[in-house]
């Protein structure tokens, strides 16, 4: 992590008595990843197999925020996607209730984006669907700050789910602005 990552986290966590600092995951995370997935009763909760195998198989394009003890409070997995290898697709963004409202989502895409742009990244696609308001803000603020145009379209309706999910909204966000 650099130190521009460490002083943005640190600002985004302010009110808290313990600093975070941003992390790639370990296996070791997938449990409490899984907790804060569930906990926060707006995301697809999957199985607790899954989020171990992302933290073995995708830590590289994922990001892990952890409080002064090293416990994770919150998270950003994400994956490169085959068909276009120089696109970060991000599938969850969580963070701990404890640390909500401070910014740390913001400091994790933002970190997660320093990060991959070593590896050729430059354009970032994410799902929303429309009712989540605060993923909707992140991604739109995320590709204000980043200088990058935003398209969107329907990736999934809900007539194609066989669960009653709703409609998934591709925000498609690039190319991005290199970090100065």
């Amino acid at each position: 992590m650099t130190a521009a990552q460490d002083d943005l986290v640190r600002e985004a966590v302010k009110t808290s008595n313990s600093p975070c600092r941003l992390d790639v995951p370990t296996v070791d995370d997938g449990a409490a990843i899984w907790r804060i997935a569930r906990d926060s009763k707006a995301l697809d909760l999957n199985s607790s197999y899954s989020y171990l195998l992302w933290c073995r198989d995708f830590a590289r394009t994922s990001v892990v925020a952890r409080d002064g003890r090293g416990e994770p409070v919150g998270f950003v997995t994400g994956y490169v996607r085959p068909e276009r290898p120089g696109t970060l697709v991000v599938w969850q963004v969580a963070v701990d209730h404890a640390y909500r409202g401070r910014g740390l989502a913001t400091a994790m895409l933002d970190g997660l984006t320093e990060r991959v742009t070593g590896l050729g990244i430059d354009r970032v696609e994410t799902t929303i669907t429309p009712d989540n308001h605060a993923s909707n803000r992140l991604f739109t603020a995320y590709g204000e700050r980043h200088g990058a145009p935003i398209e969107r379209e329907v990736l999934f309706d809900d007539g194609q789910f066989p669960d009653g999910h709703g409609t998934e909204v591709l925000y498609r966000i690039g190319p991005l602005r290199p970090s100065r």
